[in-house]
């Protein structure tokens, strides 16, 4: 999943179905942390109070096939922002661009039932999915030193593999508790990135398709090194964190 989670629960063994699940979402992230390019270290810092300022444009979706026991997803998140201060006494000019899309696999090890029935006419049950997947990511950077008329630019990508736990639990027939969170990178493409993500989520029904509004916070952190055209070191060490809005559609 990461960001949705599929909200079928158990299917009768005799109708092992293939479900789809699409969910947008929008994220309203702040940033902080530190960048380095071409020798000069700036501090990434878009507080939340300034997102809509820094923040140029940022969307994640989501997109899951599951049978209820086995599933496969693809999750993708694009963020861009733009944000000055001041460095040494001189203004510095810090715009990012990263995109990020994370491919999975998942496996309900342990679903137990909580009584009664969803909306949907499925078991209300918790259920607990280990989870494992690559999360690519590609990243655009530019500093401008304005007071010198200096301005570095670094593109670059990576693909760090990922382990992490999923779950969910169905608190009435309409309202679900969602929760992930998975580590990667150590070391063999990042230094180390890590996710998680918990959302609160109504279901209903939209075009005669069962669906789930959600609401929640999700945390994205990634600490990327290289070598950057001036020799000098690139770095990227940056946490991503705020409150998230979708709706999950199933077909």
């Amino acid at each position: 999943m990461q960001v949705a989670h599929a909200e079928g629960s158990a299917a009768t063994p005799a109708e092992p179905q293939w479900l789809l699940l699409a969910s947008p979402f929008v994220w309203a992230p702040s940033m902080n942390g530190q960048a380095a390019l071409g020798g000069v270290n700036s501090k990434v810092d878009v507080p939340f109070s300034e997102v809509m300022h820094n923040l140029s444009s940022v969307f994640m979706g989501n997109l899951e096939l599951t049978n209820r026991t086995l599933g496969f997803y693809l999750d993708g998140v694009y963020a861009k922002t733009d944000q000055s201060e001041r460095v040494y006494g001189r203004k510095v000019g810090l715009a990012i661009t990263q995109t990020t899309l994370a491919a999975g696999v998942y496996y309900r090890v342990f679903e137990h039932a909580l009584g009664g029935s969803t909306v949907f006419a499925e078991p209300r049950t918790w259920r607990i999915e280990p989870t494992f997947g690559l999360r690519w990511t590609r990243l655009s950077t530019k500093l401008d030193v304005n007071s010198l008329g200096l301005s570095l630019s670094k593109k670059t990508e990576w693909t760090d593999p990922f382990v992490g736990l999923r779950t969910q639990v169905d608190l009435t027939d309409r309202w679900t508790l969602t929760g992930e969170a998975d580590t990667g990178g150590l070391d063999t493409a990042s230094k180390k990135t890590w996710n998680a993500q918990g959302y609160l989520g109504y279901r209903m029904y939209v075009a005669d398709h069962p669906a789930i509004i959600r609401v929640g916070y999700r945390v994205l952190s990634q600490d990327y090194r290289t070598t950057d055209f001036t020799g000098n070191k690139f770095k990227y060490d940056v946490t991503q964190r705020g409150p998230v809005l979708g709706l999950s559609m199933r077909f």
